[in-house]
């Protein structure tokens, strides 16, 4: 197959991609950046598990990808896609998501940022839902990660308006743990 690409005065060069896969290396950090890559987690696919029942992962599996993104330079952002919050993990399945690759980030001294949302409410009082948050945070600095506040249906549903206020009591380092 021969694909035909603009090349830098804006001809059209031939390019014949490869047959066989480029092989990676694992690398060092990144320096002039922090890149950080949304991993999903590895299903397991002999659970016997209903549509409405948590997700069942393959923590093996999931583990191993993470440390293979670590090994080239990036670090994890979890915790924080759809797939893993609210469209297949609940709160608890998230929570231990966390604890366990924070656990591995430490131990092969990966980089890890995660989210922090409300997603265990569907909907609730301001006071509720900043206990939601604070519940997440407290997680997320417990198992040493970077956290990252998300946006919440659940503060969304809460507002009485454009105008509604709110400031969070909680305190938070807000700066990555040391590495």
């Amino acid at each position: 197959m021969t694909l035909h690409l603009p090349g830098p005065g804006g001809e059209l060069r031939a390019y014949e991609p490869r047959t066989d896969p480029l092989a990676l290396t694992p690398g060092s950090a990144f320096t002039s950046r922090t890149v950080f890559s949304a991993a999903h987690v590895v299903a397991d696919p002999y659970a016997d598990v209903s549509p409405d029942s948590p997700a069942a992962v393959d923590w093996d599996a999931t583990l191993a990808f993470r440390r293979h993104l670590w090994a080239h330079g990036l670090g994890v952002a979890e915790a924080m896609d759809t797939a893993q919050r609210g469209m297949g993990l609940d709160w608890a399945g998230a929570a231990e998501l966390i604890r366990r690759s924070a656990a591995e980030a430490k131990a092969v001294g990966g980089r890890i940022a995660c989210g922090v949302g409300t997603d265990q409410l569907a909907s609730g009082t301001l006071a509720e839902v900043r206990a939601a948050y604070e519940e997440q945070l407290a997680v997320v600095e417990e198992a040493g990660a970077q956290a990252i506040l998300m946006a919440s249906r659940a503060l969304a549903k809460a507002a009485s308006g454009p105008r509604t206020t709110w400031r969070p009591t909680a305190t938070c380092s807000a700066r990555p743990p040391n590495r």
